[in-house]
């Protein structure tokens, strides 16, 4: 029998070795994404990976997470604009509604608003008029029935006047007194002729005038009282006349018309008509004043103001963030690797307790808020939890460490 020297061994191992290696290593299993560690429990189990024990352990589970405002907002304008004015600085304290951060433009919406309530107020007195003042209403009304019923009378007495045969004496009177107008008015106009292009402050040409005028408003009388005797009218006369009785025919018509309305009520159409007018007049108040406020920008809540990103004079678009305030007063603590295989176990309202590393200090609070949708961290599925501490210390402060011992 051969012996195997001490060398050749030692060859014979270390081949051995690597050969059980390499096996190994395509054999090698999938590793598993970690769950949110475990406290030690004081079972033997404490230390375990698994997924079920972190679950079930007595202790409750660790999270890591940090402080935060309990509100913060990134403030933007709606519209794009020039700043007028900016009334905070980094650090500053606001209250909720205060003004921050001014575009220019204001005068001219103020007096935009200020034409809007103007024409609101006379849209509304318009309206209320059409209720209390329909008694005048209803009384002009009639009064214009009974104008237009005499003004009929009167015009089916004038074509009655045309069409009536005169006796022949009259008409004879008439027409002789229509022929010597017609001659007074003659003689008048040639009187006038020479004067006609002097000065109109000459006496002579001012009483020759007069002369002129009177003589042809005899003549014209001459002739209304001839025809109306039945002379020979003129045709046209004759129409004028018919058509003046349509004309107040229609217009006592539609009086009459009027007045039924008026006694069931103001007008609907009027009515309807005021109240349009009301309404556009509130919607361009409505507009006006809104496109005010969205030229101020003011704090949501009651905050610190964190960053101001623009100056007076720059020119800012609608969404750029240019302000963001936060609330330092109440501070939250929210988780940041809280697994989804531990997220069964933490249900709102559980109390938990927080270590603050920069305090060295233990706090106890409550879960206000489970985030609905997970989020992912270095391939694992975390779920954000909100904290409600009980009573927060003066010196905690946002971005803070913390651990978050959630009990079972």
């Amino acid at each position: 029998m051969k012996l195997v020297t001490l060398a050749e061994r030692s060859a014979i191992i270390g081949m051995i070795v690597f050969a059980l290696a390499g096996c190994n290593a395509f054999n090698r299993a999938t590793p598993q994404a970690l769950p949110t560690i475990a406290l030690d429990s004081g079972d033997s189990t404490a230390g375990s990976t698994d997924s079920t024990s972190s679950q079930v352990n007595r202790a409750g589970v660790v999270a890591s997470g940090v402080v935060v405002p309990a509100q913060q907002a990134q403030l933007a304008f709606t519209l794009a604009g020039k700043v007028e004015a900016v009334h905070i600085s980094v650090g500053e304290r606001v209250e909720a509604g205060q003004a921050l951060i001014l575009l220019e433009g204001q005068e001219n919406l103020q007096a935009a608003i200020s034409a809007a309530q103007f024409e609101l107020e006379q849209a509304q007195q318009a309206l209320d008029s059409l209720s209390k003042d329909l008694d005048v209403q209803q009384a002009q009304a009639l009064k214009a029935i009974a104008d237009y019923q005499d003004a009929v009378r009167d015009a089916e007495r004038v074509i009655l006047n045309m069409n009536t045969d005169a006796p022949q004496v009259d008409l004879d009177a008439a027409y002789a007194n229509m022929i010597l107008a017609r001659s007074r008015l003659d003689r008048a106009r040639d009187d006038y002729e020479p004067y006609e292009k002097k000065d109109e402050d000459n006496p002579v040409r001012a009483g020759l005038l007069s002369k002129l005028a009177a003589a042809q408003k005899a003549y014209d009388a001459t002739v209304r009282t001839y025809n109306n005797l039945g002379g020979q009218s003129n045709p046209i006369d004759v129409q004028q006349a018919q058509a003046n009785l349509a004309l107040v025919q229609a217009q006592l018509a539609k009086a009459q018309r009027d007045y039924e309305i008026l006694k069931e009520g103001p007008d609907p159409d009027k009515i309807r008509l005021a109240e349009t007018r009301r309404a556009n007049a509130e919607t361009q108040l409505a507009a006006a004043q809104a496109t005010l406020e969205q030229l101020t920008l003011t704090a949501p809540f009651a905050g610190t103001v964190s960053s101001v990103n623009l100056h007076a004079g720059e020119w800012v678009l609608p969404g750029q963030a240019v302000v963001v305030l936060a609330d330092l007063e109440r501070m939250r603590i929210e988780t940041t690797d809280l697994s989804e295989r531990d997220i069964p176990g933490v249900a709102v309202g559980g109390k938990v307790t927080v270590f603050v590393k920069a305090l060295n200090q233990d706090l106890s609070g409550s879960i206000i808020r489970i985030a609905p949708l997970a989020d992912t961290l270095g391939g694992d599925v975390v779920y954000k939890t909100t904290i409600e501490l009980d009573s927060p210390p003066a010196d905690l402060r946002a971005g803070m460490s913390v651990e978050v011992q959630f009990e079972s």
